[in-house]
């Protein structure tokens, strides 16, 4: 609806803006008072941090989609469901996965800040509590391990991309 409709992109997508020009981190407080001490609190803050990443990569690889395959498509005898199905998610596919690349590193960075913030022992926590006691080898070793498991996470979006979305990035 979002992507089809200039009116409702009109109201909506300021909105989406303000959220993603907002620090996630500066909700972290805020999160702990209202959700307490724990799990709720970070995946709040992890919607609040990724959802308009997601959301506008998504909306542009949508609006990105070249009216040709839709006319092609419907041209063809396709339904409307047919053109979701085979024209507009594949289409949006290689955005979606981009801003969830995006979302990725955004999201470490803000679950190590939370768990910075509310003392529960994750990574996060144990970086932040193993500098703070200067064990600095406990602390690379932390900050090691996020950044592998992230790199992890980003090939397994890029094989995605590349199984899902084989054409993208050939011209």
């Amino acid at each position: 609806m979002l992507s089809r409709s200039q009116a409702v992109r009109a109201v909506v997508e300021p909105y989406i803006s303000f959220l993603r020009s907002l620090p996630p981190l500066g909700y972290i407080g805020l999160l702990i008072v209202w959700f307490g001490v724990g799990d709720v609190s970070k995946v709040v803050l992890l919607f609040l941090a990724t959802f308009p990443i997601i959301t506008i990569a998504t909306l542009t690889g949508i609006i990105g989609i070249p009216q040709d395959w839709n006319r092609a498509a419907r041209t063809l005898g396709a339904t409307n469901s047919q053109v979701f199905r085979h024209v507009i998610v594949p289409g949006t596919l290689p955005g979606l996965i981009n801003g969830i690349r995006l979302a990725n590193g955004m999201s470490w960075a803000c679950i190590v800040a939370a768990e910075m913030n509310d003392g529960i022992p994750g990574i996060g926590g144990v970086a932040y509590v193993s500098g703070t006691q200067l064990e600095t080898a406990l602390t690379i070793a932390a900050m090691i391990l996020i950044g592998i498991t992230a790199v992890i996470v980003d090939q397994i979006l890029l094989f995605a991309e590349r199984r899902l979305a084989p054409w993208h990035g050939k011209q």
